[in-house]
């Protein structure tokens, strides 16, 4: 197979006409080569070529002055000249690694010493492949990746107790003398039976289903037990306890705090423990260092192999407190010095158009609009036509409620793209959305002028400029001919401003000059989406949007590339939702309730967590509650059902179907927890409410509330837990959806509340969002850091820099 050059030689002399700046592409350089090589390598056959393949690619472009730059280009290009008059010797040519890998024994070098952090797990003695390949399903690959797989948490049996202290239904710790020891059979069942004790009594032990204890265990043998004293007939015992050797060097299952794995199918607490200490006594020294030496200090943080090893095996609380600490402070400085040099990279010598809306412009569109602005929209469209009319490329994250008016401000900043000869793009995540924008700044432009509907998904506006504004929306259910002729449009200019889902993103979409990008509910693409849209311009302003309440703190440390501006206040009349938590028992009358609602006119949302019924997850299945609810419950009306497997089609036709009111009760998946806006429905009824968060609760209640009528929010729960119960009674009292959100931080961590994987930045394993101090000081350190050496070119920060890249190039990006 032939290697195409094309692109490589395009970007190569596009970065020399740059003057070797490291801004060809986002991300930098390294970023585009590191991926060409790793497609390229494998049908280069001549060994002479591939170790200069290998030398090339073997520079970080980024630490380079501009000299190495510029001899670096030419070399590249000077290989490619050589590789393309080289026949393919297709017969030799490797074939491409499959996407999932088995898991191969190491080699025998591996074996014997030549063993890194980064070697396969199975380089370690006592696992093998079939072993590996149960600890990759809970993504542990390598050494490093065992050393970074941390407890769920501690069992503490560190306080030893005499027999005589023991205390019924408590975790209890000994150190006894074995003096009886059998198996027995308890019905089909064969296990282990043993009397132990010490100066001040005796207790029983029974391990059941457990026979092979007996050969473990002798008379006189002295031990260490640990686990839940019961009681069986009336006399107290231990049930299935971990046990050790007092012969043992340390402690591992027993008196001390315990560590509890995350575990898959094929692993056992024993085994992983024992796995681990191994690991942990014979790598956690290896890990190097690579925070500087003046933070450690100044923030008085344990050294990293200390606090990996404590992190999994502790002294004491104390001890495992500090190792947390240190590593969450790790995960956060790594995240934030990460997101800084990504808005640096961006901004560094990249130049973006200034766009602006005259004064005259402003007063007409602002005039046009059937709602006066808030204080709040005026302050953040200040703040945004700021941004824009510099050179430097605008990133801002503009935080709102559900109807705090996100959508006006975004078109604000398009029509000051358009008025400067520019086209604006707005990216949503789904069709539904997408289509719901287009639809609504269609009627925001229509108040403003003329309209010409051209096609169903291309609209004209007159009136605003001297021109006509072009508005069209590009989805994928968009298909042939209509589909490249709208493509064609747009990139010839004659489309102002394109909405659209990720097919804005897609190979074959080019625009003419696109000045601003717009993406709403940003959560939902990860960065390389982003990015790959802002890629379609030559630096594009960007804005990005959300819906979800995220926390001040939070959003500067998972967003700290963008600029923050948050409408904190909502239009006047804004009605309140009354919500309401049902016991199972009250489900009757929440239909009853229903019911009442649609016979006064209004119409009603019924949400389900799951589209089919599953035997793992116990919750109410859209498809299953429909039909149920359509034949049983309320057979005189009309009901639709919506879900993420419809087809574009089928799902425009249930929502255009509900917006007419031609559909009493939408019945649908969580696939409405955005951009849906139906005036007329007024009551909300969520099954399953304790599987969803507080944000997500508060995002579905957005739904209703729409319009001039009370609304109301129905959350129904078969068997909540304590947790869910708590979250339930709290989004029954609180509609603020900053509060809701920081109570979700305290709730449910950090990773359920928010995806950070998905949104492209490292995973977080140790980190509390809702340790405000913690964060607030990581962020000061890592802004002076970044200041004062905003390249980590500095000899002491290498070690920093390497971990870095580490670090975010696993996670899909690079830095600059």
């Amino acid at each position: 197979m032939p290697i195409d050059f094309t692109p490589l030689r395009k970007i190569l002399k596009l970065e020399q006409e740059k003057g070797y700046s490291n801004g060809t592409v986002f991300g930098g350089l390294d970023k585009f080569l590191a991926k060409w090589a790793a497609q390229s390598e494998q049908y280069i056959t001549n060994p002479v070529l591939l170790r200069r393949f290998k030398k090339l690619n073997s520079l970080d472009y980024s630490l380079l002055d501009k000299k190495q730059r510029r001899k670096q280009v030419e070399n590249i290009l000077a290989f490619v000249d050589d590789i393309e008059q080289q026949p393919i010797q297709k017969s030799k040519a490797r074939p491409a690694p499959a996407k999932k890998a088995p898991v191969r024994k190491p080699k025998a070098a591996a074996i014997t010493g030549d063993i890194s952090l980064d070697s396969p797990i199975t380089a370690i003695k006592g696992i093998s492949s079939s072993l590996a390949a149960r600890f990759g399903k809970l993504d542990v690959h390598t050494i490093r990746d065992l050393l970074y797989f941390f407890p769920n948490r501690h069992l503490d049996y560190s306080q030893l107790k005499t027999v005589s202290e023991l205390t019924q239904g408590n975790e209890e710790s000994i150190v006894a003398n074995v003096w009886q020891v059998r198996e027995t059979r308890m019905g089909a069942r064969r296990s282990t039976e043993a009397i132990v004790g010490d100066e001040t009594g005796n207790v029983r032990v029974v391990w059941f289903n457990n026979p092979y204890i007996v050969k473990q265990l002798s008379t006189n043998k002295k031990i260490v037990i640990s686990g839940r004293l019961g009681i069986f007939k009336g006399l107290p015992v231990f049930e299935s306890p971990e046990w050790e050797s007092l012969e043992d060097r340390e402690l591992t299952h027993t008196g001390r705090l315990v560590p509890v794995y995350p575990l898959t199918r094929g692993l056992y607490q024993r085994q992983v423990r024992n796995i681990m200490k191994g690991v942990i006594d014979s790598w956690s020294a290896s890990l190097g260092e690579f925070l500087p030496s003046g933070i450690r200090q100044k923030c008085k943080l344990t050294g990293l192999s200390q606090a990996v090893s404590q992190a999994h095996f502790p002294d004491d609380e104390e001890s495992k407190n500090k190792a947390r600490v240190r590593l969450a402070f790790d995960e956060l400085f790594l995240l934030q010095l990460g997101v800084l040099d990504r808005k640096y990279s961006f901004q560094q010598d990249q130049s973006a158009s200034p766009l602006s809306a005259d004064a005259p412009l402003l007063e007409k569109w602002f005039d046009s609009l059937p709602f006066t602005l808030t204080g709040a929209q005026n302050r953040v469209i200040k703040d945004i036509l700021a941004d824009i009319r510099k050179t430097t490329p605008m990133s801002r994250l503009l935080q709102g409620e559900v109807g705090s008016g996100k959508t006006a401000v975004a078109v604000t900043a398009l029509l000051a793209a358009v008025a400067s000869g520019y086209q604006g793009a707005f990216m949503a995540p789904t069709e539904i959305l997408a289509g719901q924008h287009f639809a609504s700044i269609c009627r925001l432009l229509e108040n403003a002028g003329q309209a010409e509907v051209k096609e169903e998904y291309l609209h004209s506006y007159s009136g605003l400029l001297p021109r006509p504004i072009t508005i069209a929306m590009l989805i994928g259910d968009i298909k042939g001919k209509k589909k490249k002729e709208l493509q064609q449009r747009i990139v010839d200019g004659e489309v102002d401003i394109i909405i659209g889902t990720h097919a804005l993103i897609q190979k074959d979409v080019s625009f003419n000059r696109l000045g601003l990008v717009v993406v709403d509910e940003q959560h939902r693409f990860g960065v390389t989406q982003r990015s790959a849209l802002r890629q379609k311009g030559l630096s594009p302003h960007v804005l990005v949007m959300t819906a979800t309440p995220i926390p001040r703190t939070l959003a500067l440390t998972l967003y700290g590339d963008l600029d923050l501006s948050v409408i904190d206040e909502l239009p006047p009349g804004r009605q309140t939702i009354k919500t309401k938590w049902l016991k199972p028992t009250q489900r009757n009358s929440g239909y009853a309730f229903l019911r009442k609602q649609v016979a006064e006119g209004r119409q009603a949302f019924i949400i389900c967590p799951l589209i089919e019924e599953s035997e793992a997850i116990q919750a109410r299945a859209a498809i299953a509650e429909f039909e149920h609810l359509s034949q049983q419950i309320f057979p005189d009306l009309k009901l639709e059902l919506l879900h993420g497997r419809m087809s574009s089609k089928d799902k425009d036709g249930v929502m255009k179907s509900f917006r007419q009111r031609n559909c009493d009760i939408l019945v649908s998946t969580p696939v409405v927890e955005v951009g849906i806006d139906i005036p007329n429905a007024s009551v909300m009824l969520i099954e399953s409410a304790d599987r969803f968060g507080l944000s997500q609760l508060h995002q579905f209640r957005g739904r209703v509330g729409r319009g001039e009528e009370q609304s109301y929010c129905l959350l129904l729960a078969e068997h909540p837990s304590g947790l869910a119960r708590q979250r339930l009674d709290i989004i029954e009292k609180t509609d603020d959806g900053f509060m809701l959100a920081e109570e979700d931080l305290k709730l449910r961590g950090p990773g359920e509340f928010f995806g950070t994987r998905q949104s492209g930045v490292p995973d977080l394993k140790m980190a509390r969002i809702s340790d405000i101090g913690l964060l607030e000081r990581v962020r000061r350190e890592a802004i002076e850091l970044f200041e004062e050496d905003p390249g980590l070119k500095k000899t002491g920060h290498k070690p920093l820099l390497k971990e870095l890249r580490r670090i975010w190039k696993t996670e899909g990006d690079e830095l600059s």
